[in-house]
């Protein structure tokens, strides 16, 4: 079960408003629907937050690149919306590897061309040189634990350090660090 929240940082101070994540399929859905949310292109926080396996907060302001937190970011890529933030933070693209591998050319030749077989290798040598060549390296694991800028919050009045100390109702201490609590509570 997901929670998601928009908190906009407005003249009159926090503004909070639930909202559904069934239309993100990027980041860039996201950030568009986190600058749908405010009023005056006002810095927004995107909270997303699985039970109590992840949060992310992603910090969208005026035309500048969105800033991304993950709690953990092995968590999180096993899940729709988190695998869009992990994506972005990992530099991974989640592209499907098929697509990839059906337009490389491994072989050196032309589409329809057939290369002849290299009398000096045997073939089941050759089966298997075909077989590694195939097979892309792979990245590396996600890795457990929090990714992302740190200092996401720590102009709003919640350092590195407090950030990662969160457990259990993270969004809800952020708030509180914000001196929103109420208002995120209010749409909980």
């Amino acid at each position: 079960m997901y929670f998601a929240a928009l908190l906009a940082r407005t003249e009159d101070g926090w503004e909070a408003s639930d909202t559904e994540l069934d239309d993100v399929e990027s980041l860039s859905d996201l950030v568009e629907l986190a600058r749908e949310g405010s009023a005056d292109d006002d810095m927004v926080l995107v909270f997303i937050e699985q039970e109590d396996a992840w949060f992310g907060v992603v910090r969208v302001e005026e035309l500048e690149d969105p800033r991304i937190y993950v709690s953990d970011a092995a968590a999180a890529a096993r899940s729709s919306y988190g695998e869009i933030l992990t994506n972005e933070l990992l530099g991974t693209d989640g592209e499907d590897l098929a697509a990839d591998l059906d337009s490389l050319d491994l072989d050196g030749t032309e589409d329809g061309e057939s290369d002849p077989p290299d009398p000096g290798v045997s073939g089941a040598a050759e089966s298997e040189a075909e077989e590694t060549a195939l097979v892309p390296a792979q990245a590396g694991p996600v890795p457990t634990g929090p990714v992302g800028d740190r200092q996401i919050l720590a102009d709003l009045g919640m350092t590195e350090k407090e950030l990662l100390a969160l457990d259990g109702d993270a969004l809800s201490d952020i708030a509180d660090a914000l001196g929103a609590a109420e208002i995120l509570e209010a749409v909980r």
